[in-house]
């Protein structure tokens, strides 16, 4: 898996460079930190309980669901990280800095990207039309990763299907 990771470089590096160099531009330095906020999960909770004060049901379904999808997801992507080791690129690279603070060392999976996605996908499930918005969201949270200089675009590659892995699987098993 590490040399797979190690062959993307030069593709990750080039796409890198390109969303990092967006750094002159005054409402991307203030939006991306927020954006990628919102996908620490402080914001997660708050879905069931909105969704409780409009059915019930449909909160429980979804607090359920959520429950499986992480229970995978966030040891997935710990493990995964800590087998592959993969350096952020503001400590690989002299030309990124990060932008923030890291949540932890290593950057292959995305972590905030995949927890992104499995809200997003949860969601959507039970709220269709609002797909684009989910989505979107999951995108922007990625995005900002990237701009931030805390993830490669393969980690946010990796953190879309494991997001979205995970978010099946509970979906299959929670019906």
């Amino acid at each position: 898996m590490r040399s797979i990771v190690d062959s993307l470089t030069s593709w990750d590096n080039a796409f890198l460079t390109t969303i990092f160099d967006l750094g002159g531009k005054r409402f991307l330095a203030s939006a991306m930190p927020w954006l990628s906020h919102t996908g620490n999960g402080y914001y997660y909770p708050l879905v069931p309980l909105i969704l409780y004060f409009c059915d019930p049901q449909l909160a429980k379904l979804f607090f359920l669901r959520a429950l499986v999808a992480f229970g995978i997801e966030l040891p997935a992507y710990k493990i995964l990280k800590n087998l592959i080791k993969r350096d952020r690129p503001c400590v690989a690279l002299a030309v990124v800095h990060s932008r923030i603070t890291p949540s932890d060392q290593f950057s292959f999976p995305s972590g905030h990207t995949a927890a992104a996605v499995v809200m997003a996908t949860l969601l959507t499930t039970l709220l269709p039309p609002l797909m684009p918005l989910f989505f979107g969201w999951a995108f922007l949270v990625g995005l900002s990763r990237v701009y931030l200089g805390v993830h490669y675009p393969s980690d946010i590659i990796a953190g879309t299907f494991l997001g979205l892995i995970c978010a099946l699987v509970s979906l299959t098993v929670i019906v």
